[in-house]
C-alpha cells in the first residue's frame, strides 16, 4: 500500500491529479458549512429525524440539508437532470441519434445535461423552501428574500456540477460519485455520537446486530462488486499481406453490478423530486391540484409505500442503465467487423441475443441485491429496533463502489505510466 502511494507521488502528473482532487473535495466541505439565514434549527433537526426519505437525502448531502446549508440541494438536480435526458434519449429521435455519435454526441447531451440543471435546481429549491415553510421551519419571506436565496442555492449547485467535471475530466475518479461519497463520509461523526447515544440506553444486542449486519453487508457488496460473468472470444486467425497473426482467445467481462451505484442514485432522485414538487403544488388556488398534490405527499411518506417503490425503481433502473452501458447488437456488430466470435455462437444476430440473455440473468441477480441493500435500514431497524443508526445498505454500496472504482482509475495510470503488474 506504502509502496503504491509513494509511486503516485512520484509521478509529477498522476500527483497534481491526485491533489487537485482532494483540493476540490476539501473546498466543498467548507462550502457545505455555508449556513443560509433565518431557519429554526430545533424545527429542522425534528423534522429530518422523522422523515426517512429527507433524512437519506440528507445523508448523501453529507448534513447540508439538515444544518440549511447555502449546498442545500447539492447535485441532486443536475442528476434528476441526466436521468431526464436519458430518458429522453428513448423518446427524441435527435437525442437517440445523438448518443450514437461518439464522443461529439456526448457533449452534446452533458451540455443539454448542464442547461437543464438550472430550471431542476429551481423547482427542487422552491419546493424544498416550501417545505421547510409549512413545517415552520422558516419564516414568512418576501418575493426578493426567496429569489434571493434560490439564485444563491441554485449557483451552488452548478458550482458542485461544475467541480465534479473538473474532477472527472482533470483528476482522479469519477467527481459526482465521490462528492456524495464525501457527504456520506462526513455524517460518520453524528453516526459515532448516535452509536454512542445507544449504548448509554442499554441497547448493546441491538448494537451487535447492526455491526454483524454491516459486517456482512461490506463483504456481500464488495464480492458483488467484483463479481462476473466471463464470455469467451475468439479471434480468427488473420492474413495480411505475406504476414498472419494466430488467433487470440480472450474473453468480455459482464459484471454482475455493471450498473454500480447509480440506480440508486437515479431512484433517489425520483422519490425526492415528486416529493417536492407535490409541496409546491400543495399551496395551489386550485382545490383539485391541491388534494392531489397532498394525497401525494402522505402517500410518499408512507413507510411501506417508500420501501416498496424504492426497492422497484432501484430494480428497474438496475436494467436500464446496465443496457445503457452495454448494448449487446453494437456488441456483436463490432466483433463481427473485428473478425471475434464467440465459441458455438453464430456472429450477428446469434451473439446479441446471447449476450441480451446472459446480460439478462445476472442483471436480474445484481438488480436484486442492489434493491435489497436500497431498503436495507428498514430491514436493519426492525431487527435492532435503533432508530438513530440510518447508515444503511445505500451508504456502504456507493462507499464500497466510489472507492473501488477510485482505486482502479489510480492502478491504470500508474500502470500506464511505469509498466508496472499490479497483483
Amino acid at each position: 500500500m506504502f509502496n503504491f502511494l509513494i509511486k503516485i507521488w512520484r509521478l509529477p502528473d498522476l500527483r497534481t491529479k491526485a491533489l487537485l482532487t482532494i483540493g476540490i473535495l476539501i473546498l466543498t466541505r467548507f462550502i457545505a458549512h455555508v449556513p443560509l439565514p433565518g431557519v429554526d434549527i430545533r424545527q429542522l433537526s425534528q423534522f429530518f429525524s422523522q422523515n426517512q426519505l429527507f433524512g437519506l437525502l440528507d445523508l448523501f448531502s453529507g448534513g447540508t440539508l439538515s444544518n440549511f446549508s447555502i449546498m442545500l440541494m447539492g447535485v441532486g438536480p443536475y442528476i434528476t437532470a441526466s436521468i431526464v435526458v436519458q430518458l429522453m434519449g428513448y423518446v427524441v429521435p435527435s437525442l437517440e441519434a445523438l448518443q450514437k455519435e461518439g464522443e461529439f454526441g456526448r457533449k452534446k447531451l452533458t451540455q443539454y445535461t448542464r442547461l437543464l440543471t438550472v430550471p431542476m435546481a429551481i423547482l427542487q429549491g422552491i419546493g424544498t423552501l416550501l417545505l421547510f415553510r409549512q413545517q415552520g421551519i422558516l419564516p414568512e419571506w418576501d418575493g426578493i428574500q426567496i429569489a434571493t436565496m434560490l439564485a444563491v442555492t441554485t449557483a451552488t449547485t452548478m458550482l458542485l456540477m461544475w467541480l465534479g467535471e473538473i474532477i472527472s475530466e482533470n483528476g482522479v475518479g469519477n467527481g459526482i460519485s465521490m462528492l456524495i461519497a464525501l457527504g456520506i463520509v462526513s455524517g460518520l461523526p453524528t453516526q459515532v455520537r448516535n452509536t454512542l447515544a445507544v449504548v448509554d440506553t442499554g441497547k448493546i444486542f441491538g448494537l451487535l446486530v447492526f455491526a454483524a449486519i454491516g459486517i456482512l453487508t461490506v463483504a456481500a457488496i464488495v464480492f458483488i462488486t467484483q463479481g462476473e460473468r466471463q464470455i469467451p472470444v475468439t479471434y480468427a486467425r488473420r492474413v495480411r499481406g505475406q504476414r498472419s497473426w494466430a488467433g487470440v482467445n480472450t474473453h468480455i467481462p459482464l459484471k454482475v453490478n455493471s450498473a454500480g451505484v447509480i440506480p440508486i442514485i437515479f431512484a433517489l432522485s425520483m422519490l425526492i423530486f415528486p416529493t417536492v414538487i407535490a409541496r409546491f403544488f400543495a399551496l395551489a388556488k386550485t382545490e383539485w391540484i391541491a388534494n392531489a398534490a397532498n394525497a401525494l405527499t402522505r402517500i410518499l411518506e408512507n413507510q411501506i409505500v417508500y420501501g416498496v417503490l424504492y426497492f422497484i425503481l432501484v430494480f428497474a433502473f438496475t436494467f436500464f442503465y446496465t443496457f445503457v452501458v452495454f448494448q449487446p447488437p453494437q456488441v456483436a456488430e463490432n466483433l463481427q467487423k473485428q473478425g471475434g466470435f464467440i465459441p458455438g455462437i453464430r456472429p450477428g444476430n446469434e451473439t446479441s441475443s446471447y449476450l441480451r440473455t446472459t446480460l439478462i440473468r445476472i442483471t436480474t441477480l445484481g438488480g436484486l441485491f442492489i434493491a435489497l441493500v436500497a431498503v436495507l435500514p428498514f430491514i436493519v431497524q426492525s431487527l435492532t429496533k435503533i432508530q438513530t443508526l440510518v447508515l444503511g445498505g445505500t451508504s456502504i454500496l456507493i462507499l464500497v463502489s466510489v472507492i473501488i472504482e477510485t482505486t482502479r482509475s489510480i492502478k491504470a495510470q500508474v500502470v500506464m505510466r511505469t509498466y508496472d503488474t499490479f497483483s
